[in-house]
């Protein structure tokens, strides 16, 4: 599975932004999705992740839940990361992340468990 992330910018702290991830001719409906990010000097983060389609569970840290939304668009093959309420700690490189359903959900968090990945967005908010 091909991975392209798009749809950082700048925006002003309580903006929204909304990222992408498009597949390249694989459907994700059997993949976990998940979204990781990494501000600049920290560890990386994990941001949502959403469980194959038809069953679409959902799973966010504190950090961003409530702020946050994890979506797919099976026929576009693509899946959301809506941002809501920006803060200026959501700078970071946001990176997508797949990985096969027969690997469970119970890891959905961790990004050693991901095994496709797209190249990073810049996401940058401003105070």
């Amino acid at each position: 599975v091909q991975l392209q992330a798009s749809g950082g910018g700048l925006v002003q702290a309580g903006g929204s932004l909304r990222l992408s991830c498009t597949s390249s001719g694989r459907n994700l409906n059997n993949y976990i999705m998940g979204w990781f990010r990494q501000a600049p000097g920290k560890e990386h983060e994990f941001v949502a992740a959403l469980s194959w389609s038809g069953s679409d569970y959902t799973y966010y840290p504190d950090s961003v839940k409530g702020r946050f939304t994890i979506s797919r668009d099976n026929a576009k093959n693509t899946v959301y990361l809506q941002m809501n309420n920006l803060k200026p700690d959501d700078t970071a490189v946001y990176s997508c992340a797949a990985k096969e359903r027969r690997k469970g959900w119970d890891y959905a968090s961790s990004r050693p468990s991901y095994n496709h990945w797209g190249q990073g967005t810049l996401v940058t908010v401003s105070s």
